[in-house]
Parts: C-alpha cells; structure tokens; sequence
C-alpha cells in the first residue's frame, strides 16, 4: 500500500520558518517526480514546488520563489519543503504527491497523495 506521509506543520507567526516532511512507503519512490501543493479554505489546490528524481532543476511557483526550497533524500523515500519568511497568504493544507515519470506544475500528473498538514501564518 503506497502511503504519503506529511509532518511539520504548525502555527507561527509572519516572518518564521517551517520545515514540512514527507515520508513515502509501499513502493520505490527514487524515479519519481515529488512535489508540494496547497490548498487554501475556498480555494483550489494549487502547485508550491516539484523535483525529479535526481534531485535537480526544481521548480516553484513564483508565489514561493526565493523563500522555499524543495529537496529529497532518496535513501529516506522522504521529500522536504523548507518554507522561511512565512507570510499570511502561506496558510493552507499541504499536500504532499508522487508522479511516475513525471515532474511539475500539472496536478493531474501525479498518482498519489498525502493527506496534508496545516500551515498557519499569522500576521
């Protein structure tokens, strides 16, 4: 059974860093795309940050550029999503997702997901 695992939300104040987790099992995740979604209350999920198997050319949205940085330890199947200065738009449920051949913006792309941790930026 492939399972998702997000940890490291929390509740901090605007400015602050968070450090999001995402533990896989129930099958190899070393050649797939991982990446981060959102989703705010009354809004569509939307795409944070992707990165391929290897490792390199990741991919962010603009609304992160700068601030976050996605990275993967394949020996762990555990991909991070380092979030500093946190803003008030930041809040939301993050998804964690894994994508077979495949790296990128395109959520329909991706075949599994985490439940999600909630990120809440308070201003």
């Amino acid at each position: 059974q492939v399972q998702l695992v997000e940890s490291g939300g929390g509740l901090v104040p605007a400015g602050d860093s968070l450090r999001l987790s995402c533990a896989a099992s129930g099958r190899t995740f070393s050649s797939d795309g991982m990446g981060w979604f959102r989703q705010a209350p009354g809004k569509e999920r939307e795409f944070v940050a992707s990165i391929a198997w290897s490792g390199g050319s990741p991919i962010y949205a603009d609304s992160v550029k700068g601030r976050f940085t996605i990275s993967r330890d394949n020996a762990k199947n555990t991909v991070y999503l380092q979030m500093n200065n946190l803003k008030p738009e930041d809040t939301g449920v993050y998804y964690c997702a894994a994508a077979r051949s495949y790296y990128g913006i395109r959520r329909s792309q991706y075949n599994y997901w985490g439940q999600g941790t909630q990120v809440t930026v308070s201003s």
